[in-house]
């Protein structure tokens, strides 16, 4: 226990040094009443992840106990490394504050709270208000991916000259997913992750093959030892093999996950919106990938949750055969194999980097690897993983309150909180669905476009989910209904927010369609005999954008759909009265006591 103690001071101190080296001044930006009304605990909702003394933890075998505390370790060092590739000021930050808090200073210490639940100096808020907690910051298309002072403008020229002078191999790791790029003279260069945070993969690569030693099940040792070992060298397709392995894994006591996904990145994807630069890249055989932000996910598999998800498996097939327009392209669920996609419920210990962020939400799920790994070239599947402790928030009066705030009394009885779970599962499979690659043209789309295709390949389907027993006919309805009431915010999103700026879309196509309406009492009323038509209708548009590559299209589609009315901005002004929420933390007890 001392020595993990010891490991996280040196990991403080490295961030004293840091900010030493850079010599920033720092000045608090939100007053303390702004402070005071946002870390509030109406405004600010906890996510609590298992306690010290959850029986998940307490039931595990001697071996697994040890291998959990080496994986939070890596979790650990993963909030570091996120947080560098975030903004470089924010380790610096970081200890600006712990000093400030040493020196008495209470506003230091409420900001402590907001920088912890955002992971960061900066972040959005369930409003889709930027929050900086530092005076003078900005947002940064590209984080710390980029150089801060790089604009899109000098980006794009940078790279056409590069590309004119023959530096395709450079130009290419710069628009890899995997490198952090900086200014070499009039030039840019990358440096691959591994080689940019080799002190902290070193040290998680170590922890992993310490836990490989100790826990109990061989598939998931093989697994960390492969990716210990891409952590070690600078090698994508050492990635791979890890990444291959780890979509196989279906009976392990424990989950451990490095997740790599690209929504924070909003630089890289501009290349294709330049003509000049876009046929340059084109003919030099470069596709563009944007940055994978790193998070790390440690937990329990959960046996009972697990069983209930596989019950899906069998159907995959069957959905991939019922995709719009599937003869014109490969996707990752085959038609006629076993499909290459395992899932599994978990019960969360640490949830750090990337998806521990609380920034507008905290994800429920995910899906990985994304279509631009390479392990899915190598005959690799996929993987869902579920967080229990995110989705089970049950509060029936706040649920109450909501549905008596916006939905037509005549639906109250048809909406069960369970019923999102069942989405969420049709959301996370419906990624494996559709066209396989090919959208990277879609440029600051892509991610919207995606995510709305996974919310109408959960919906599409549900009446041959039901004929085929996976769903009653009872449960397909809570699932239209649930998804009718939650198609609705309680702001106007930006563009920059692809899970949101998609709900926006949807709720206006639906409305569009007349499957959802308001009443005369402004209340949502649903057709439900138009859901699932509609839900179709938008897919099978959806995937024609994917299939065309092309970002104009795309921002067409978007455009057309991405519709913020008066019934909306009415809705929004309900939810408000109701919602106080403004921010989110993921607390993680049993992930604190075995750092101690």
């Amino acid at each position: 226990m001392i020595r993990i103690r010891n490991f996280v001071n040196n990991l403080k101190n490295k961030g004293k040094k840091i900010m030493t080296e850079m010599n920033y001044d720092f000045e608090l930006n939100l007053t303390t009443e702004e402070l005071e009304k946002r870390t509030h605990k109406d405004y600010l909702a906890p996510k609590i992840l298992l306690k010290s003394d959850a029986k998940e933890y307490l039931n595990l075998a001697e071996g697994d106990k040890q291998a959990v505390k080496h994986l939070v370790i890596t979790a650990k060092i993963f909030d570091d490394v996120f947080m560098q590739m975030d903004n470089e000021k924010n380790i610096a930050f970081k200890n600006y504050l712990e000093k400030e808090i040493k020196n008495g200073n209470k506003d230091a210490e409420l900001t402590m709270k907001l920088f912890t639940a955002q992971h960061g100096i900066s972040a959005i808020d369930t409003e889709s208000n930027m929050v900086f907690l530092a005076k003078g910051e900005k947002e940064l298309s590209g984080k710390a991916f980029y150089p801060k002072d790089l604009t899109i403008e000098e980006f794009h020229n940078i790279l056409i000259k590069m590309l004119e002078n023959n530096e395709t191999e450079e130009v290419r790791n710069i628009l890899n997913q995997r490198s952090i790029v900086k200014r070499d003279g009039e030039k840019l260069k990358a440096t691959d992750y591994c080689d940019e945070f080799k002190t902290e993969f070193m040290q998680i690569a170590d922890e992993l093959e310490k836990a490989a030693e100790v826990s109990t099940n061989k598939d998931f040792n093989e697994y960390l030892k492969l990716q210990a070992k891409a952590l070690r060298t600078a090698d994508p397709m050492l990635d791979a093999y890890a990444d291959k392995k780890w979509a196989e894994l279906q009976d392990t006591p424990l989950e451990y996950t490095i997740t790599r996904e690209q929504y924070a990145d909003r630089m890289t994807g501009t290349v294709v919106e330049n003509e000049k630069l876009n046929n340059l890249l084109k003919n030099a055989g470069i596709v563009p990938q944007s940055k994978d932000s790193l998070g790390c996910r440690v937990g329990i598999v959960n046996k009972k949750g697990t069983e209930d998800l596989l019950k899906i498996k069998q159907f995959l097939p069957m959905l991939a055969e019922l995709m719009p327009l599937k003869d014109k392209y490969e996707q990752t669920i085959s038609t006629e194999e076993d499909s290459k996609q395992t899932m599994v419920d978990v019960d969360l210990i640490a949830l750090t980097g990337d998806c521990g962020a609380y920034r507008g939400g905290v994800t429920l799920a995910e899906n990985l690897p994304n279509g631009d790994k390479l392990s899915l070239t190598i005959g690799g599947g996929r993987r869902n993983v579920y967080h229990r402790q995110i989705r089970v928030t049950s509060q029936p009066e706040k649920i109450q309150k909501r549905l008596d705030a916006i939905l037509d009394k005549s639906f109250h009885k048809l909406y069960k909180e369970e019923a999102d779970h069942w989405f969420t599962i049709g959301h996370e499979n419906a990624h494996s669905l559709g066209p396989k690659e090919g959208d990277e043209g879609l440029g600051k789309y892509r991610n919207i476009i995606e995510e709305n295709k996974a919310d109408m390949g959960s919906l599409a389907f549900l009446n041959e989910l039901v004929q085929a027993g996976m769903f009653t006919e009872e449960q397909k309805v809570q699932i239209l209904v649930n998804f009718a009431t939650n198609s609705f915010l309680k702001s106007k999103p930006t563009l920059n927010q692809a899970h949101r700026v998609r709900t926006v879309m949807q709720a206006h196509y639906f409305m569009k369609e007349k499957a959802i309406k308001l009443n005369a009492d402004k209340k949502i009323e649903i057709d439900l005999d138009k859901m699932i038509p509609t839900a179709h209708k938008m897919l099978t548009e959806i995937i024609e954008v994917q299939l065309s590559g092309d970002i104009k299209t795309a921002e067409k589609f978007v455009n057309s759909n991405f519709v913020w009315d008066e019934n909306l901005e009415y809705l929004a002004s309900k939810i408000k009265e109701i919602n106080k929420t403004l921010n989110g933390i993921v607390e993680s007890p049993l992930a604190d006591e075995l750092l101690k």
